[in-house]
């Protein structure tokens, strides 16, 4: 996704095999290496973070607008987190190169509406996925899985919605930017997390309960 030559190419071959291209999900995402602290941190992996989360999608973007100009219009679904939106400690890097996806989408919502392109971002979060374990690799296995069950456990306190997000639900929210039922939407941020960024949530106690 940072390589602009191959992301091109990708687009051309799409374009050949099915002769067209009317929608574009620019999904690739990789974590920053969780760190001690941001002092601690020696910004190693900031270039291939941002090459990839950021780049890649702006030159995602750029190939499939290429075409759709061409064709009419189309829809193009960048996918960013609620990292970019929500501020937070750890994984710098990642948060900044998802905080300007989201910007990015807003200012190609902009240039390409001419065209009757949709620009669109999708913001997931608390979703089960290897990104969270793989921004912790240079712990132990012990120390990985624990790691990652503190972080579920933080992110399932802090949601709204008690049952956990899926792959399918961010999946759900792709195909509505994609399809005719948001044909007048462009430019717009959806957070898929099960209400996370919208406020600390309220447990209610079971009927009965009065302590």
């Amino acid at each position: 996704m940072a390589d602009a030559e191959q992301v091109s190419d990708l687009v051309a071959t799409a374009v050949n095999e099915f002769g067209g291209l009317d929608i574009m999900v620019n999904n690739a995402g990789i974590p920053s290496r969780m760190q001690k602290s941001f002092l601690h941190d020696d910004l190693a992996d900031f270039h291939r973070v941002m090459s990839v989360n950021l780049l890649g999608v702006m030159l995602g973007t750029r190939e499939a607008g290429k075409h759709m100009s061409t064709r009419g219009g189309g829809s193009i679904v960048n996918v960013s987190s609620i990292g970019g939106i929500q501020a937070g400690g750890g994984v710098m890097t990642y948060r900044a190169s998802k905080a300007a996806v989201l910007y990015f989408t807003k200012c190609a919502a902009i240039e390409l509406a001419p065209y009757g392109i949709r620009v669109n971002c999708l913001a997931p979060g608390s979703i089960p996925t290897p990104i969270l374990a793989a921004s912790a690799k240079q712990l132990s296995e012990q120390a990985r899985d624990a790691f990652v069950e503190a972080s579920r456990e933080s992110m399932r306190a802090n949601r709204p919605l008690e049952r956990e997000g899926t792959p399918e639900d961010v999946a759900e929210a792709a195909l509505y930017f994609a399809s005719g039922r948001s044909a007048y939407v462009t430019g717009t941020v959806l957070p898929v997390d099960g209400g996370t960024v919208a406020g600390t949530p309220i447990r209610r106690r079971p009927k009965g309960d009065r302590t």
